[in-house]
This record gives C-alpha cells, structure tokens and sequence, in this order.
C-alpha cells in the first residue's frame, strides 16, 4: 500500500481510515527502505515551515512569564545549585520529546490525542485532550494578566502620570479587549502554526533586549542597594548581603523545582510544530526540540544570574519589580516592560492552537478542515479566557492546582506512558533499558506532582502565597 502524499494542507483521506484518522497497525509506521529506512510516513499534514521558523514557534511556547522569577529562584539555591537543577531539567525535557516523537512515529500521526487514543483507547484521547486544554487555557491567562496588570503601568508611565487615573484607557480589562481584538485574535486565525514563526522570532528578540538589559543594569546598580526615596544610610550593613552564594538551602529551595521544572513546558507545542515541519524526521525535529531547549537555557541562566549579582538577597519575586525599587520612572525598565508585553502578546497565539487542535480532535474526529470550526474555536477560547481574566479577582490558587497537575503530566507521565504501551514489546520488551528508563521517567512526573500540590497545601494553612512559576 502506498500513502498518498499531502501537499495543499488537506488531511489524508484514502482507503478509508479508522476512528481518528488511524491506519491498521501493519500500516501505521511504513519505512521504504530504498529512499530512506528511518523516515516515518505519516498519515496527517505534510507541512512547509522551515526548520529556523520551527525552532522560534517552539522557543516562543517554551518562554514564559516565569522567566522574571528565575533570579529569585537563584537567590534560594545558589549559583551552581541552580545550574545543576536546569541542567537535569533541560535534559530531561530534551528526552521527553524524544519520548513523543518515537511513540508518534510508531503510531504514524502527530497528534497527542491519537497518542493518547493508540495508548489507552477514548480514555487516553480524552485525559490528553482535557490536559493540554486546562494547561494552556491557564498559560493563556497568566499571559492576559501580566497585560492587564503592566500595560496601564506602561501607559502612566508614557504620559508622565504619579498615579493611576480613572480613564478608561488606564483600565485593564478594556486594554486586554483592545490587544485581544486587535493583535491576538487575527494571529490565532492564522490556518497553520508556521505563519506564526516571524511574530515568535521578534517576540524572542524583545526577551533578548530583556536579556541585555539586565546585564546592563548588573553594571550601573551600586551595590548595597540604594532604594529609590530612601535617604537613610545604613551605616551597619551585613557582609552578605552583597555576596553571591554558589549552595543555599532554605525554606524556598523546595519551592524552585517546580518553578524550573515548568519553566520548560512546550510538550503540547511538540507535535504541531512537527505536523507542519517541511521534510519531518524524527532527527530533526528532535533537533529542533535539541536548539530550542539550549537556547531558552542559556537565556534562563543568564537572566538569573545576572539579576541575581544585581540585587543578592533582595532579589524579588518578580524581577522588575526589584529594579522599579531603584528607580520606578527608569526609561530603561519601562521599555523592557514594554518588550515583555509584546513578547507575552504574541505568545498567546502559539499557545492557542494545540488547544484548538485538542478540541477538533475531541468533537469533530477526523473532520477535514473547515474555516467555521477554525474560527469559531478561537473567538470562543479568547472570549472565555478574557472572562476568566476580567471577572476572577484571584485565580492564582486555579493556576497552581492547573499547574502542579498538567505541567508534569504533558513534561513526564503521559510522554513515559505512551512510550511504554505504543511500542511494540516485539521491539523493545517491558524489561528492556529503554522501557525501564520511560517507567522511572513516568515515576518523577507523579514525584513533581505530589512535591507541588504539597507545597500549595502549606500555602494553604500557613496563609502564605508563594508563586510556583507559572509559566
């Protein structure tokens, strides 16, 4: 039998597939050996977006808001703690995307739902499509609230304003309609995720000027911290207080893991971005995951250090929050403010479609495209989001609960399961090194799991509301 090649985006529709676009099992992964053994053929989209665009979409899912806390993660670990820990983290979400790729490989569809589907039947396809929908509908939040909360700091700023005025323009629920409408909306209309590369590689330029901007400030911010306002000198200032700390351990270090952990979640990005790579292998698409993965690491590390040799211990939760303590009216600082609002705008949109493919995955099984479903989802998802965003004056406990499960399921447990039931025993036995690697792989995802909402439930009873990360 030979699959048909798709080339105009159409979904493959020949000899009838299964439920959910799957071919019999002897079909589902042909290798031709004459052109190229290793080369999985798929049975969905053929896609055309170029390996650099590929490399931005997933970079741009991968960043997040939790990048402003990194230098506060760094204060309560130590340099070369907090090192180590990205380090095993990078790594072991490198290996979970290798996990995805070879399970969707094995299945010949790039879908996490029919992974889900091949693994555990309707019950697998739900539990996958309900997870990437309740994570990234709460990563899409976090990203409105960061503009409904900094874009009318931004603005009062532009105009010259002390205080916060009663005009509308200065409302942030009217501004995050005015961005939703106007910038958010036409991008996640796009028909194909690649289209979006050129607003994900300048939206990972702002976080660069982000970058540098930090490393600027290391080298123009005195240290003992003079805070702006504050006249007073403290003649008896600890030795400590302007010296770095390489191994710390205290009440917060438990708090960083998952912060770090989450700071990498772009697993439901994965196998879109793969549906419409141009000339998809597994190799290069695991190197796409390989680039994307090295460089947010290099950004993170630098960004925490040199926010962390800026302020020592009076590093902040939030990052440019510190800095606003030295001076709230530096034009350095609000335009780095600014770069972050574009960047978390222009994330959203990337963010949206494995929410939208999960959907039409959930209700519309095997239905070819058709601009209705496409447009009605997104008006419908951005429209519920900026409700959420509106009306909820405190999410951040939904956040956490979202966050602590959805985040190591879609990094570790689902990857590790899917693994462990789609390949074939024939192939790699259930005591075999690699299946064995995929089960502990599987056991560190329900470890995290149990560590954050621990850690949620003694904010719970001590009263204290500490930030796991987000994303």
């Amino acid at each position: 039998m030979e699959l048909q090649k798709l080339s105009n985006g159409s979904h493959h529709d020949a000899d009838g597939p299964l439920e959910g676009g799957l071919l019999p099992e002897e079909e589902k992964f042909l290798q031709h050996k004459d052109e190229d053994s290793k080369r999985p053929q798929f049975t969905d989209f053929e896609g055309k977006t170029s390996f650099g665009m590929s490399v931005f979409n997933l970079s741009n899912a991968i960043m997040g808001s939790g990048i402003l806390g990194l230098s506060y993660a760094m204060s309560n670990t130590g340099i070369i703690l907090f090192l180590i820990l990205l380090t095993c983290i990078a790594c072991l979400s490198c290996y979970s995307i290798h996990l995805l790729l070879r399970s969707a490989g094995v299945v010949g569809i790039r879908a996490y739902e029919q992974l889900g589907l091949r693994a555990f039947g309707e019950t697998g396809k739900i539990l996958a499509g309900v997870t990437i929908t309740l994570h990234n509908i709460g990563a899409m939040s976090s990203y409105l609230f960061i503009v409904k909360y900094e874009l009318p700091l931004v603005i009062q700023t532009f105009l010259g304003h002390t205080s916060p005025s009663e005009n509308w323009y200065m409302n942030g629920n009217y501004l995050i309609i005015i961005v939703t409408t106007c910038i958010i909306l036409p991008l996640a209309l796009m028909k194909h995720l690649g289209y979006l590369g050129y607003t994900s590689g300048f939206s990972l330029s702002c976080m660069v000027f982000f970058l540098s901007a930090v490393i600027y400030k290391k080298f123009n911010i005195a240290c003992p911290l003079e805070r702006f306002g504050n006249s007073t000198v403290d003649t008896a200032i600890p030795e400590s207080t302007c010296t770095s700390k390489f191994f710390t351990i205290n009440q917060e270090t438990a708090y960083t893991i998952p912060i770090l952990a989450f700071a990498f979640v772009c697993h439901p990005e994965v196998l879109p971005i793969y549906t419409e790579l141009s000339n998809p292998t597994k190799r290069r698409m695991q190197n796409i995951g390989n680039v994307s993965i090295l460089g947010m690491f290099v950004m993170y590390f630098f960004t925490a250090v040199f926010g962390y040799l800026t302020f020592y211990e009076h590093t902040e939760a939030e990052l440019l929050h510190t800095y606003s303590e030295v001076d709230p009216l530096d034009t350095l600082i609000l335009c780095v403010r600014l770069a972050v609002l574009v960047a978390v705008t222009l994330t959203v949109p990337v963010v949206l479609f494995p929410i939208r493919r999960a959907l039409l995955q959930l209700l519309f099984p095997g239905k070819p495209f058709h601009w209705v479903r496409h447009i009605g989802i997104a008006v419908c998802l951005l429209f519920a989001v900026n409700l959420l965003v509106i009306f909820v004056p405190n999410i951040r406990d939904i956040f956490g609960i979202t966050g602590a499960t959805t985040a190591p399921t879609l990094i570790f447990i689902l990857p590790g399961l899917f693994y462990i039931r789609i390949v074939p025993k024939t192939q790699e036995p259930m005591n075999s090194r690699p299946k064995i690697q995929a089960a502990c792989f599987t056991s560190l995802g329900f470890i995290f799991m149990i560590m954050s909402l621990t850690f949620i439930g003694i904010d719970w009873t001590s009263g204290e509301k500490r930030n796991l990360g987000g994303h």
